[in-house]
């Protein structure tokens, strides 16, 4: 079964990616990039995908 990341923002601020339906964080980063580049490393290597949301957590394009 494929698994979905998702990142978006922390309340504390940083950026997190965490799987579709979770309620923890996988991993917290300082930038956007730096947990999109981490969340297309997890999802390639479980043949995943990825979802970015915006600061006001509207879906964009990674």
């Amino acid at each position: 079964m494929a698994k979905t990341y998702h990142i978006s923002k922390h309340p504390s601020g940083k950026w997190q990616v965490k799987l579709a339906g979770g309620e923890k964080a996988i991993k917290l980063y300082n930038t956007q990039a730096e947990a999109i580049a981490a969340a297309k490393a997890m999802a390639d290597n479980q043949d995943g995908s990825i979802r970015v949301h915006s600061k006001a957590g509207k879906m964009r394009k990674a």
